[in-house]
């Protein structure tokens, strides 16, 4: 298999972490997936997609137990 991006044939498995929002919170689900190891482009299968697709449904419903890991913080305004 060849990236469609950049052309490269490293592409291997790996373990990535795709974001969701939850209202000013963000949600990191760790899922397996291809990804060229030149550019990064990232191949998702179906089973994956729809596996993603039920987890925000999950978070949007608040059916899925959260634990914090961190905190972001910003410049106070005054």
């Amino acid at each position: 298999m060849k990236c469609v991006i950049c052309r490269g044939d490293d592409i291997t498995l790996k373990v990535v972490e795709e974001e969701f929002r939850v209202g000013s919170d963000v949600v990191l689900v760790p899922v397996e997936v291809l990804v060229c190891a030149s550019c990064g482009e990232r191949y998702y299968d179906r089973k994956t997609m729809r596996s993603l697709e039920d987890t925000e449904e999950k978070l949007k419903r608040k059916e899925i137990p959260l634990d914090a890991v961190g905190r972001v913080l910003q410049p106070s305004s005054g």
